[in-house]
């Protein structure tokens, strides 16, 4: 009956753990998220982390296929979440007895004053076996801090598959945009080379002067200039890419090829309501929030280990086995022998050390719940700020459209009244080169359509949560 006692009390002191329990912070209702950002009400509609395969181009689909898949970014993230997850599982045996085989020989010269008080020449062998009894749950708490930085590194895995989505997009399209500058600026350079060509013609016969011949010739090497500065943007993207897929640079050209289709020279429509058709919840289970909010929950946790170290520590060592002078005789039941060994100790004075060590730890958890405030804050702002980026571009995209079309136009009707001679030169160039900066507008605002929609999906999880 004495026996069962203590194992029960036991029992009830083991389960005991000291300092304040988690629960996740709510800052902010749905309600609140909801109307800050203007999202509809009762969403159900499901993030696809495949958002980018509605942008129609397989050379998209692959790239990020082999960045997921090659990228030294993932291959670091994955092998920081097995060192968490072993870190976790090493933390949660701490509780457990341990035991160890043994074998020694010892052999003692003890002083005259004590005697023996065993052979002073003997072999052991057996188990040895400790246990710290964990009353007041300081290695529980351990093992709910070693967890929750586990979890932690599982959202880091999938914060840096998203980022790594959404960069090897962005630098795709960066290549993309400027391929199509040069081919602008080329088809420009084609055609002004042809009305400088006409112009020296005049200028040989003496039909026009020496302004008009110079004012040609400055637009020709104008428009010429700015093509080995877009070449170097071009190799500078292709590279970046070819960096983020784990590959060196120029592995990857053959997919990059400015002949293939291009996806710029068209405008992306995107249907704008789906920006507001979502479910507030993605946002609280962003990557980048699940992180700040786990390594609030394991800083949480060492408070409780900090208050345990206040409390009785209880371990219980031991011993069985069997010990004779000879190792022959170690064989012989009379050779059985154990030995067990419990202890307590208390701290009575550190000099405020465990007291101010539980202070440092509360103010180091108060830290990261202001940091997953932040992380919820810019969570929200960013998506904001992406839906509004988007729809600010489209109404920009249209009137670029407009304008790219009417000075299409007026360069060609401009050029051809100075072949009638009825305006200068110098009118020819100005509007060239206005067709050529509208051109160039009209391929940005393309180029930051698909920018805004790849920050949208980044900016509500990418499908990951």
């Amino acid at each position: 009956m004495r026996k069962e006692l203590i194992a029960g009390l036991a029992l009830i002191l083991t389960s005991c753990s000291v300092g304040p329990d988690y629960q996740k912070p709510i800052l902010y209702t749905d309600d609140n998220l909801r109307q800050s950002i203007g999202l509809k009400e009762n969403s159900t509609q499901k993030i696809d982390k495949y958002w980018y395969k509605q942008f129609n181009d397989s050379i998209i689909n692959k790239l990020v296929e082999l960045a997921l898949y090659k990228s030294p970014d993932v291959s670091i993230a994955i092998q920081r979440l097995r060192e968490a997850r072993s870190n976790w599982r090493i933390s949660r045996v701490n509780s457990l007895p341990i035991f160890n085989a043994s074998g020694s020989y010892d052999y003692t010269k003890p002083s005259q004053a004590i005697g023996y008080t065993l052979s002073p020449d003997y072999y052991q062998t057996g188990l040895d076996a400790s246990w710290e009894l964990d009353i007041w749950g300081k290695n529980r708490r351990q093992t709910e801090n070693a967890l929750a930085l586990a979890e932690a590194a599982a959202a880091s895995l999938e914060n840096v598959q998203i980022s790594l989505t959404a960069e090897v997009i962005t630098n795709y399209v960066m290549l993309r945009t400027t391929q199509e500058q040069i081919r602008i600026a080329q088809q420009n350079l084609k055609l002004q080379e042809d009305i400088f060509a006409t112009i020296a013609a005049k200028r040989k016969f003496g039909l026009t002067d020496e302004v008009s011949y110079k004012q040609a010739e400055y637009t020709v090497e104008n428009t010429r200039s700015k093509i080995p500065e877009l070449r170097k943007q071009a190799e500078i993207y292709a590279n970046s890419l070819a960096i983020l897929i784990g590959e060196l640079p120029n592995k990857i050209n053959n997919l990059l090829n400015p002949r293939r289709k291009n996806i710029i020279r068209c405008r992306f429509d995107y249907d704008i309501q789906r920006l507001y058709d979502f479910p507030i919840v993605v946002i609280r289970n962003r990557p980048d929030v699940r992180i700040a909010e786990k390594q609030l929950h394991a800083e949480n946790a060492l408070v409780g280990a900090s208050i345990a170290a206040l409390y009785p520590n209880i371990n219980i060592s031991g011993f069985i086995g069997w010990q004779a002078p000879e190792v022959s005789g170690l064989v012989d039941r009379n050779s059985y022998g154990y030995s067990y060994k419990p202890a307590i100790s208390l701290p009575i004075f550190h000099w405020g050390q465990l007291q101010n060590q539980i202070e440092q730890q509360k103010a180091v958890t108060l830290a990261a719940f202001f940091t997953y405030q932040k992380a919820v804050l810019n969570a929200a702002a960013e998506v904001k700020n992406s839906i509004i980026g988007l729809q600010e571009e489209y109404e920009k995209n249209k009137s670029a459209y407009k304008a790219a079309q009417a000075q299409k136009i007026a360069a060609e009707l401009m050029l051809e009244k100075y072949k009638n001679g009825l305006v200068e030169f110098s009118d020819v160039m100005i509007t060239q080169q206005q067709r050529l900066a509208a051109q160039e507008q009209l391929i940005n605002s393309n180029g930051q359509i698909y920018l805004d929609i790849i920050a949208f999906y980044k900016s509500i999880g990418g499908g990951y949560s």
